[in-house]
């Protein structure tokens, strides 16, 4: 999951945690606050009567000793004005019920004595409390959808904050790492952020990939000089133990170690010119420009390497289409690809077994599949295979140097060729090899 949907699907979490918090304590705060408001009110026209006693005296409300009430049609709302003793004080409000032309109806009222003319009175000002419930439902209906479009409003903020926050990593991720190609050869461009930890992020990533390309490099070159300068002292040992031959007073136990060491020497030839074609490839000394007929070069392979087959009595089969050709490819880097291909699926064959090489299209390109009924390779040794230095099992007990596959992924490379490979010890392999699009135009 990308850092982006983590953190937004955090915030969406934790802000559906705050509505359903709010959501439980909504009826409770809209009742505290309809409460208030409705006590405010009670408390203003309270004030208000009190005024007009102030300024018109009582006798405005009360005469000859009667007591004053009244409400509205619906008995929502009342006034009641009456004379008490004089030792009695009230300052309350509170939820009574009121007996109204025969209703019981429950109120909140509020309860203040005062003193006029000498005389102590009791003011009344009730609201129904049904009133109340008619208007905090609509208020939490209120509340609740304000609610929900201000966490939508802040999620989405959140989506386009955190956005713009991680487009320098982004960037980095994809300029430092996935649209780079080894061995690292760009320039470096500062990615822009005001952010320090990515800028530390950005410059320790291209110091890394600057370190593995300078050690890349001075391999590259090891392993280039290195097969430079041995395959002259092994020409000049050949040379001399092949005169050596020619002179007529040489006993036939040292012929045997002569011949021993040429063999010695011939293979410690063919892994210097192994690794020095490598080298070749990967430092892209070599150019593409030919055009090549698929088929003709597997049937050219084929007939190379036809003596190969019949010691080992395996049947090599080619089904490709004739029309296919490789533009602007190398031919002799191609015909190492495939021949060493062959020749593992004859190696690691089965007497009497077979190879079959096929070839279907599909959206991205040509899929060419090289089949055989061979040993097999383990799943532990699969992820290895193409490593120049690590020599596998089965190339053991075959006394092969192991550096026939390292080849091929070399030159595979070098031609925008992806190889997959699938395998079943006991069943055979299958080398699958996915030729762009590119190269088929």
């Amino acid at each position: 999951m990308k850092l982006n949907t983590k953190l937004t699907l955090f915030n969406t979490i934790s802000k559906l945690v705050i509505v359903v918090f709010f959501v439980l304590l909504l009826p409770l705060l809209i009742n505290y606050i309809s409460l208030g408001y409705t006590d405010g009110k009670l408390v203003e026209q309270k004030d208000k009567v009190l005024q007009i006693v102030k300024t018109l005296g009582i006798g405005n409300y009360i005469t000859d000793g009667e007591s004053y009430g009244s409400y509205t049609l619906l008995k929502e709302e009342y006034i009641s004005l009456d004379e008490v003793p004089a030792d009695e004080y009230l300052d309350t409000i509170m939820n009574e019920r009121r007996i109204v032309e025969g209703d019981t109806i429950e109120y909140r009222i509020l309860s203040h004595t005062f003193k006029a003319d000498k005389k102590n009175y009791l003011l009344e000002v009730g609201k129904s409390v049904s009133t109340l419930d008619d208007t905090t439902g609509p208020l939490q209906k209120i509340a609740f959808l304000v609610l929900v479009g201000m966490i939508l409003l802040t999620i989405l903020a959140d989506q386009v904050y955190s956005n713009y926050v991680l487009r320098p990593l982004r960037q980095i991720i994809k300029t430092r790492l996935n649209s780079s190609r080894f061995p690292y050869t760009d320039s470096y461009n500062k990615v822009r952020t005001s952010t320090v930890d990515f800028q530390y992020l950005d410059i320790s990533i291209h110091r890394m990939m600057e370190t593995i390309t300078n050690k890349f490099q001075k391999e590259r070159e090891f392993i280039s000089n290195a097969s430079h300068e041995l395959m002259t002292p092994i020409s000049i040992l050949q040379t001399k133990i092949e005169n050596m031959f020619v002179e007529e007073d040489i006993a036939d136990e040292l012929k045997v170690r002569l011949l021993e060491m040429q063999r010695i020497l011939n293979r410690l030839k063919s892994i210097t010119k192994t690794l020095l074609l490598i080298s070749q490839i990967e430092n892209e000394q070599f150019i593409k420009q030919d055009e090549v007929n698929l088929s003709e070069m597997l049937h050219d392979v084929q007939d190379e390497i036809s003596i190969r087959l019949e010691q080992k009595d395996v049947a090599l089969t080619i089904e490709v289409p004739a029309d296919i050709v490789l533009h602007k490819v190398n031919k002799f880097l191609l015909f190492n690809l495939f021949f060493n291909l062959v020749n593992n699926a004859i190696k690691y064959n089965i007497a009497g077994g077979s190879i079959n090489i096929t070839a279907r299209k599909n959206i991205s390109g040509l899929i060419l599949n090289i089949a055989d009924t061979g040993i097999g390779i383990g799943e532990d040794e699969l992820p290895f295979i193409f490593d120049r230095f690590k020599k596998l099992k089965r190339a053991l007990q075959q006394e092969s140097f192991g550096l026939g596959l390292p080849i091929v992924k070399s030159i595979a490379d070098f031609h925008g060729i992806v190889i997959e490979v699938t395998s079943e010890k006991g069943r055979g392999s299958t080398f699958s090899l996915i030729i762009p699009d590119e190269i088929l135009k």
